[in-house]
């Protein structure tokens, strides 16, 4: 057996496997139903419940009692893999090609807004503004670039608002952290089975939320909110086992593993305009800075003497070659009475991700999004809101080598999602 061989499948696989980590890169947008429904349009400026501690921290200053507001989004993905072909060692690879590779998952989020005084006022949130989760059949054709990815990211924010007048107020929450990932690949061993690569670790790390709120007339509001970048410095273990790990060094292998981790900056810009009595109308745009995503690298210590051997297994760069990204989204709220509001939105948001660095981890591209929602007040001091979304992702091309070992992937995923989110909201 060639060890040189053996070696770059497994540098290969340690590396295809940090990749898998800016999966985490899909930021996650289900933070507040009340939004949901108008397709986050309007997100900054709005300050419709406490789920404003996120939104805009400036927006508290609006809330003038006491409030509480829990909910969770329920999102069910599905892929369309298409016109698939793989080899191994130059020739074909057979395997399979479902796609249903995102399980259903709920997002949580929780919030608490306390006024102070006429210009004060406390909020907290919990929330989740960054995760993902892929999981790949075992027979998948595209293994050996990545089967598995699973990112979580909770963020605790406690925020303070102050307003200068009725017209201005600023807000501003350190933001706490918490990543979770665990990252696999199954790596074809020239016919020797798979040798199986996984890395698992996890940081805390903070960052950031301030924002500004202004209204210059009575019927228009205007929300500008930042979102500051998260470093991560991630420790935990890569672990590589497989028939190969058997012949050559012995039996599995565990090396201390460390990953640095970017999550980016963010600026949200909207408008809500109050057209009348009934009508509530919004725009929003935000700007996300991915391009703060320049590399991954992964730091191995206590690699083993035949591994070392190696130039590139104890640290390994991937570049990413990410851009940064707008979404837009236009949105409206229609009150039927004065206990029952319906709301409807349409988004658009470009994906970091470019033809040529695209990998079956992250196949994802351009999305529209359309949304509709409701508010319903039986009483004065409760409110229930429910939200239905419905995203659909541009065709895109997922082209993956490595000369190496004669392997590659070529497929074309075609992505979209459901979104189903309820929350409850008590003022007192």
């Amino acid at each position: 057996m060639n060890k040189k061989l053996f070696k770059s499948a497994l540098a290969l696989s340690v590396t295809l496997a940090s990749t898998s980590l800016f999966a985490g890169g899909f930021a996650l947008n289900e933070q507040s139903i009340s939004s949901m429904g108008t397709g986050y349009a309007g997100r900054s400026s709005s300050a419709d419940d406490a789920s404003t501690v996120f939104g805009n921290p400036a927006g508290m200053s609006r809330l003038k009692q006491n409030e509480v507001s829990v909910g969770a989004t329920y999102l069910d993905a599905s892929t369309n893999i298409k016109d698939a072909s793989s080899t191994q060692g130059g020739v074909n690879n057979p395997g399979t090609d479902k796609g249903d590779m995102v399980p259903g998952i709920a997002v949580p989020m929780g919030y608490l807004v306390t006024p102070i005084d006429e210009h004060w006022a406390f909020g907290l949130g919990i929330y989740a503004p960054f995760g993902l989760v892929t999981d790949y059949e075992h027979s998948f054709q595209g293994n050996g670039f990545g089967n598995k990815s699973k990112v979580q990211v909770i963020t605790v924010q406690p925020t303070v608002s102050y307003a200068f007048n009725d017209k201005v107020s600023v807000g501003f929450g350190p933001t706490f952290n918490r990543i979770e990932g665990e990252l696999d690949s199954d790596v074809p061993a020239f016919g020797l089975g798979n040798e199986k690569v996984k890395i698992k670790g996890d940081d805390t790390a903070t960052g950031f939320n301030a924002g500004i709120l202004v209204q210059p007339i009575e019927s228009t509001r205007i929300g500008v909110t930042y979102h500051s970048q998260v470093v991560y410095h991630l420790t935990g273990k890569t672990n590589a086992s497989g028939v190969l790990s058997d012949i050559l060094d012995g039996g599995p292998q565990r090396y201390d593993a460390k990953l640095n981790v970017t999550t980016p900056s963010s600026v949200d810009f909207s408008v809500t305009h109050q057209l009348n009595d009934d009508w509530t109308l919004y725009l929003g745009s935000t700007y996300t800075r991915w391009s703060q995503l320049k590399k991954i690298t992964v730091n191995n210590t206590g690699v083993s003497d035949l591994a070392a051997e190696l130039a590139g297994l104890n640290s390994i760069t991937e570049q990413q070659n990410w851009h940064d990204t707008w979404s837009h989204a236009i949105g409206a709220a229609y009150r039927v009475n004065k206990q029952l509001v319906l709301r409807t939105g349409f988004s658009v948001d470009q994906t970091p991700t470019n033809n040529t660095d695209r990998s079956v981890r992250i196949p994802t591209g351009d999305r529209t999004v359309f949304s509709l929602g409701a508010g319903w007040t039986p009483v004065d001091n409760l409110t229930f809101d429910v939200a239905y979304s419905y995203l659909k992702e541009e065709p895109i091309k997922v082209r993956q080598t490595q000369p190496a070992l004669g392997l590659t992937y070529d497929a074309k995923y075609e992505n979209s999602a459901n979104g189903f989110g309820g929350s409850v909201t008590y003022r007192f």
